[in-house]
């Protein structure tokens, strides 16, 4: 399967399990993989062919700024969940990361993977 993929798309939102992070908010990074067949847009060099980058990204952005949910496990699963269903993809990898969670200890980030498919 051919993929379309963004990598680090930063955002600021209010999602967390503890009252600090729904008030203070906090970075959040999103990387996808979307599964499609690209042959018929790589031969007809035709938009409408394949998945448009700025529509995907819209759709996340308003996914993550626009809902407050306490698990990032909810926020991958939302993500995934309207991208299936608003365009023609097979397969879909979201990947949320918290690059800055209020968790004591010493680590680069946290986050979920997750990977959903039509069928």
């Amino acid at each position: 399967m051919d993929k379309i993929f963004f990598n680090h798309m930063y955002f600021y939102a209010y999602h967390g399990a503890f009252p600090e992070e729904n008030r203070l908010g906090q970075r959040f990074m999103v990387d996808l993989e979307l599964g499609l067949d690209l042959c018929p847009a790589g031969r007809s060099d035709d938009l409408k062919q394949t998945v448009n980058y700025a529509e995907i990204y819209q759709t996340v952005k308003e996914e993550v700024e626009g809902t407050q949910v306490k698990l990032v496990e909810t926020l991958a699963e939302r993500i995934a969940d309207k991208c299936l269903s608003q365009y023609p993809i097979e397969e879909i990898m979201v990947r949320v990361t918290k690059p800055d969670p209020p968790i004591p200890g010493h680590y680069q980030a946290v986050g979920v993977e997750i990977r959903r498919s039509r069928t």
